[in-house]
C-alpha cells in the first residue's frame, strides 16, 4: 500500500520522532514493506515515517540507483529503526539533494562522509556499522527526519529566503506531482 507523503510545512515534520519497541509493532515488516512500495512510487531513495505521518524512529534507504559511481551500494537496502548516529567525521562535501516532502527544491547541502550508526533492522536485529560515501548522505538526510530536521534547515538565511514563497506553495499544494502526496495548508473543497 502506498502512503501519501506529507508536504513541507506539516507539524509532523518538525517533530523528533519517538523510539519503538517490538511489541508496538507486530506487523513492523508490512509497513516497511509499504514504506518500500510508497518510496519506490514516488522515486526516492529514503523514505522515514514522519513523511508518511507517523513519528517514529523509522526510516528505508535504497541506495543502489547510485551504485555506478560507487559499486559498493550495488544491494544497499536496509531498514533502520531506532536509529542512532554515534559519530560522523571526514571533511564535509556538498551534493544537490532533494526529498520527497519537498518536491521540486534542490540544493546543495555540505555533509560529513562517514557515519557510525546504530539501529535495528526489521527482525529487531541490533546493529552498528560505519557507512561512507552516499549512503552515509542518505541515511544522514533520513536521519534528520527522525529528529524532526529539513535539508532546508541546512541552507544559509539568504538561500532560504529566496527559496520561502515555493516552499508556502508546496504546503499550500500548489505543485506538481505524480504521487500522492498530503498538504497541510491546501483549502479544503466545499
Amino acid at each position: 500500500m502506498k502512503y501519501p507523503i506529507i508536504a513541507y510545512g506539516d507539524p509532523v515534520l518538525r517533530k523528533k520522532a519517538t523510539s519503538i519497541e517490538p511489541d508496538e509493532y507486530p506487523n513492523i515488516k508490512e509497513l516497511v514493506g509499504n514504506m518500500f512500495e510508497t518510496m519506490y512510487g514516488a522515486r526516492g531513495v529514503g523514505l522515514a515515517a514522519p513523511q508518511v505521518g507517523m513519528s517514529m524512529r523509522l526510516f528505508v534507504v535504497d541506495v543502489t540507483p547510485f551504485d555506478d559511481e560507487e559499486p559498493a551500494l550495488k544491494d544497499f537496502k536496509k531498514v533502520f529503526i531506532n536509529a542512532t548516529i554515534l559519530e560522523e567525521s571526514g571533511e564535509e562535501w556538498s551534493f544537490n539533494e532533494g526529498c520527497l516532502s519537498i518536491p521540486d527544491i534542490r540544493e546543495d547541502v555540505s555533509r560529513k562522509p562517514t557515519i557510525r550508526i546504530s539501529y535495528y533492522d526489521e527482525d529487531w536485529k541490533h546493529h552498528e556499522e560505519t557507512i561512507s560515501g552516499m549512503a552515509a548522505r542518505v541515511i544522514q538526510h533520513e536521519y534528520d527526519h527522525i529528529e524532526g530536521k529539513l535539508f532546508t534547515d541546512k541552507l544559509s538565511p539568504l538561500r532560504k529566503r529566496l527559496i520561502e514563497k515555493r516552499l508556502n506553495d508546496i504546503s499550500k499544494g500548489a505543485v506538481d506531482v505524480d504521487y500522492r502526496m498530503k498538504f497541510p495548508a491546501a483549502k479544503k473543497g466545499r
